[in-house]
């Protein structure tokens, strides 16, 4: 089976279509989200609305944005400019987005014999950053393959007798996953990388024959950037899209 993996979209929109316009044409048996709809960006509703139209063939598990804005948790540890984020972003869903935010499911989730999750599979909010917290997934979940995002920086984790293994994603290779070892894949960020790469990432994954590939597609960054401006949100969250950081 043939699934497009997407995390921490983060209202943006512009980046959103453009990857979903790549893809128009390819067939998928499945689109999986790894949360993070909102935060950020300027455009959550058009986020939630879209992703709700992928019907059935949608799994999504929720993000930490996700449940700061749906009023689940209270944020502590975002800073200033996440948290003014997210006080404009709750104001502007209304109760059946705000209602859809909530019950999204939390991770991690099963989709055949691989998991999808937010942060790590052990905590959907713990950040997979080195070697420390990768061995620590690894050692606190029993899974083969774990697709997650949070960090939005793109890689494969395979873990070995002695360690692990951490290998970017680069656009153009893909990468074939021995069935024999395990893996955490990052998917990247389609809405706002932070790789120093400002372009949307996402991952394509045949499940049949174990084959990860990452894409990056250029989007209107500027155009993003003004809509964040116009929505009077922090400039700091308008200036990073430039740069993937």
């Amino acid at each position: 089976m043939r699934h497009l993996i997407l995390s921490d979209i983060h209202g943006n929109w512009d980046a959103l279509s453009t990857v979903l316009d790549s893809v128009r044409d390819e067939p998928f048996d499945s689109v999986l989200v790894l949360g993070d709809l909102v935060g950020y960006g300027a455009s959550p509703h058009r986020i939630i609305d879209r992703v709700r139209r992928f019907g059935p063939e949608l799994t999504i598990v929720r993000g930490n944005h996700d449940k700061v804005v749906a009023g689940l948790e209270e944020g502590l540890g975002f800073n200033s400019v996440a948290l003014a984020s997210i006080r404009w972003t709750r104001s502007r869903l209304g109760k059946r987005r705000l209602a859809y935010l909530r019950d999204l499911q939390q991770g991690p989730a099963q989709v055949e014999d691989f998991l999808l999750c937010h942060g790590s599979p052990a905590d959907e909010d713990l950040y997979i950053l080195n070697e420390e917290s990768a061995m620590r997934a690894f050692a606190d979940t029993e899974f083969s393959l774990a697709f997650f995002g949070h960090t939005h920086v793109p890689c494969v984790i395979g873990e070995r007798a002695d360690g692990i293994e951490w290998q970017d994603l680069v656009p153009g290779v893909t990468l074939e996953l021995p069935a024999n070892k395990r893996y955490l894949v990052n998917v990247g960020s389609v809405g706002q990388p932070r790789d120093r790469d400002p372009r949307a990432a996402f991952v394509v994954y045949d499940s049949v024959k174990r084959l990860v590939e990452i894409r990056r597609v250029a989007y209107p960054v500027a155009r993003a950037q003004r809509r964040i401006v116009r929505a009077g949100l922090p400039s700091l969250l308008a200036d990073r899209l430039a740069i993937g950081m």
